[in-house]
């Protein structure tokens, strides 16, 4: 089935936004923490040009028109004739945002974003009596462009009114104009799409390239551009390139249809540096040509336009034997497809070892060299599709970032954002699904956790609050936090509240951590009245199911006038993990081998009571606590006996540990993840299922879940509302 090379074209834009406005989000901050630097300000001045420049190739004339005002404003910034105050970044912040929402807008052919208009005239007055006077009809003709264009009659030769203006270009690049990643065959490009042109190549007569000169540049242009446009227009095309070639631009005076050669006196009068060829012939090549050669093989690199990043102008110090990553895009859905079948070829390789071991030929050196190759190579297809899949939380944060600005306008509160571990990596499917949830959570802590300026102020707090978005791995797992520095939970107002609405008896004893989590029940809600916000008793029991289907717990730990922290465990991946392969009571289980520190052999002196039924275990001077795994699970009702019995050592995510009392341990291998929720539901103390090489399914154990001082998910409401 054939594709459309301009949807293509028209999918690859889109994506170089997304990269643009990470890059442009960056620097926004950067300015908006120490103010930044010239370079700074570059970065976003780049992005938003580069944006209008691709969006006018395809008619988004919406966009184009914001991305420009907001363009204007940032070059008197750029010029030094805006001073950049703390009001003044807050108003580049929103046109970002409303620049993201028109490109967003422009992807799904959707009408504009309200507010675009307020916003601009915001900006626009910034730069007061310095703003540029402009024609009524603003000419947004994309100058640098990095997609392929058809401009017909370029190489008919029309005969133009003779008033028009006729320029002449002369332009040669120097080593550091391809380093940067530019290409002079879309400048030219870029050229044609403002008029008529004609181009004459300037090759040297005594060309012969050697080891040293193999990389310098040795061809020349002169450009005979004839159209309405002014030098203004002219010089935009090289906006980013003016220090990195030699340039001269000057209205045409020889005769019609001569070439300008380099040495010629208007050319050299016009440079700042004479260009250093000599005894150069002119190769004449009309626009149409030019365009063809544009078309070939040429990457879509704005013409003119430096990368929008720093890590990308950088590359301009890499020899050529360091080239950039080379990168492919491939539908999502291929990619699942190739997850499962590593799967798959995971349980065939457990089932190949099974056979193996009940034939009697584990004696046999070739068969068992055979199986281990086998079982390395299957890891590592494993990993390398994993990692295939795994994505940085650094665009989810990024999103995060404009709900905090938007909820803490909504509610007349100062809230910043700050994030930790942007790089943690997250499987792609995680961050999907993480979206709400953490909006959730962010809405909530700004509406109830922050409090207004004169009370944090009130309580010898600074003014403004600050919400930190925090990833890391820890324990095999992904560990995502939610911290305010507010008022924490008012913990007898949510009592009050749970008693009133039949949630929990008048008499019932509940510790704090207990008290916390009646916050996930259904319909709960501390909001004094309904807002924009919250207030409608749907939350923070979304967020917990949301959670709870990928796998993850939420919990939560307050400190009054200190803040609060929720705190977001979930699988590092969706698809497979390495377990160890236990046996309890007859039962066949897996736990996570990133949950497990050690594993020993129990003796009655190692075993403390405390209490009536609490047992601990004391190892290396410490006291751990200890469970049965038969008993927490159902298997059995009473306790095996210390004696010989085998314990798992294990950790959570805050640090914690806890032992666990199994009968027999097996073995250890990769075992494919099997979700039971959409089949079953969710299942305490159960992470998901597998299948072994015998075919028979073994419960994933989630440790932590079994150890929790609370009673498992579910029961919790039924006890306190009883």
């Amino acid at each position: 089935m054939s594709t459309d090379p301009m949807a293509e074209i028209r999918a690859s834009f889109f994506i170089e936004c997304e990269e643009l406005m990470e890059s442009l989000q960056d620097a926004l901050v950067i300015l908006d923490e120490d103010g930044g630097d010239s370079e700074t300000i570059n970065v976003v001045f780049r992005a938003v040009h580069s944006i209008k420049g691709g969006a006018g190739a395809f008619g988004f004339d919406d966009l184009v028109a914001f991305a420009h005002r907001f363009e204007t404003v940032l070059d008197q910034l750029r010029a030094g004739k805006l001073e950049l105050t703390s009001d003044a970044t807050k108003l580049f912040i929103q046109g970002a945002d409303l620049l993201h929402d028109h490109i967003r807008a422009a992807q799904s052919d959707s009408a504009p974003p309200a507010g675009a208009e307020d916003v601009l005239k915001a900006l626009e007055a910034l730069m007061g009596d310095a703003a540029p006077e402009e024609d009524e009809a603003v000419d947004f003709t994309p100058a640098t462009l990095g997609f392929s264009l058809d401009l017909p009659g370029l190489d008919d030769e029309p005969q133009l009114p003779v008033e028009l203006p006729v320029w002449r270009i002369g332009f040669r690049p120097r080593a550091e104009l391809y380093a940067s990643g530019n290409e002079a065959v879309l400048i030219l490009r870029a050229l044609a799409a403002l008029g008529e042109t004609r181009v004459d190549c300037h090759v040297p007569d005594d060309l012969a390239l050697s080891a040293d000169t193999a990389e310098q540049p040795q061809l020349g242009w002169t450009v005979r551009l004839e159209g309405e446009m002014t030098e203004a227009d002219i010089r935009e095309v090289f906006d980013f390139v003016t220090d990195v070639c030699d340039l001269a631009i000057t209205q045409d005076q020889p005769a019609a249809g001569e070439p300008v050669p380099f040495d010629h006196p208007v050319a050299e009068a016009a440079m700042t540096e004479p260009p250093a060829i000599e005894n150069a012939s002119p190769l004449r090549l009309d626009s149409g040509s030019i365009v063809a050669a544009a078309n070939e093989d040429v990457p879509a690199v704005a013409a003119g336009a430096a990368p929008p990043d720093p890590a990308t102008r950088n590359r301009a110090a890499r020899p050529e034997s360091e080239p950039a990553a080379a990168t492919v895009r491939v539908d999502l859905e291929r990619v699942d497809r190739l997850v499962n079948l590593v799967g798959e070829l995971v349980i065939n390789q457990a089932m190949l070892a099974q056979s193996v071991t009940e034939a009697g030929m584990g004696e046999n050196p070739s068969v068992m060299n055979g199986l281990e190759e086998f079982m390395m190579l299957t890891r590592d297809i494993q990993d390398g599709v994993m990692m295939i899949r795994a994505q940085p939380v650094k665009p989810l944060f990024q999103r995060m970032a404009r709900i905090i600005r938007e909820a803490s306008a909504a509610v007349g509160k100062e809230v910043r954002l700050r994030t930790e571990g942007e790089a943690t990596e997250v499987d792609k499917t995680v961050i999907e699904r993480l979206a709400d949830p953490l909006t959730h959570m962010i809405r909530n802590s700004v509406d109830h956790g922050i409090e207004t300026p004169d009370v944090r102020q009130a309580a010898g707090k600074a003014a403004e609050g600050v919400i930190t978005l925090s990833a890391s791995h820890r324990a095999g797992r992904v560990l995502i936090e939610v911290a305010d520095d507010g008022a924490g939970i008012n913990r007898p107002r949510v009592r009050e509240i749970a008693v009133s609405k039949g949630l929990i008896p008048a008499d019932a004893q509940l510790t704090d951590a207990e008290i916390d989590n009646l916050l996930f029940l259904p319909g709960f809600s501390t909001a004094r009245q309904i807002s924009a916000l919250s207030g409608r008793g749907v939350g923070m029991d979304v967020v917990k199911s949301a959670i709870t289907v990928l796998g993850g717990r939420v919990t939560i730990s307050s400190a009054a006038g200190v803040g609060t922290k929720f705190s977001i465990s979930l699988p590092l991946t969706l698809a497979v993990l390495d377990g160890m392969v236990v046996r309890v009571a007859d039962e066949t289980l897996v736990v996570p081998l990133s949950s497990i520190v050690e594993t020993a052999t129990l003796s009655p002196g190692d075993v403390r009571r405390i209490g009536r039924s609490t047992e601990v275990l004391h190892i290396r001077g410490d006291f751990v606590p200890l469970f049965d795994l038969g008993v927490q699970l159902g298997f059995r009702r009473a306790p095996a006996s210390a004696d010989e019995s085998i314990v798992i050592l294990t950790t959570q995510e805050d640090g914690s540990r806890a032992a666990l009392i199994v009968d027999q341990i097996m073995e250890q291998r990769q075992v494919v993840i099997k979700g039971l929720n959409r089949n079953y539901g969710p299942i305490p103390g159960v992470a998901a299922a597998t299948i072994l090489g015998d075919g028979q399914v073994a419960l994933i154990l989630d440790p932590s879940d079994l150890t929790h001082p609370t009673a498992p998910e579910g029961e919790d409401e039924i006890a306190l509302a009883g």
